[in-house]
């Protein structure tokens, strides 16, 4: 499957609009950390880690979804992130599935 967040140049039958999203909590012992981190400075892993994870998750989903409608590429992805509450993190990735 072909990822791109431009247009291609280049022949496409479109087939619609996908999306994946994904909200995911960090454990509280790891907040607590973050906590801590935050306050005495320095790289926030427990952060990081999370918002890796559930990027990766609503990317497989969006992928899944134009793979469900017979597309090879989705072209011009976007990502889109929210925090729901003091420890969840939302990532909504969407684009256009095409047939090449």
């Amino acid at each position: 499957m072909l990822l791109t967040t431009t247009d291609l140049r280049t022949d496409y039958e479109v087939l619609g609009i996908v999306r994946g999203n994904k909200v995911k909590a960090v454990h509280l012992g790891k907040d607590i950390i973050a906590f801590f981190k935050n306050i005495f400075g320095g790289d926030i892993s427990e952060y990081e880690e999370l918002f890796s994870s559930v990027r990766d998750a609503a990317v497989a989903e969006m992928v899944s979804e134009a793979e469900q409608l017979g597309a090879n590429a989705i072209i011009g992805i976007r990502f889109s992130s929210a925090q729901i509450g003091s420890n969840m993190a939302e990532i909504i990735v969407f684009g256009t599935a095409v047939k090449l």
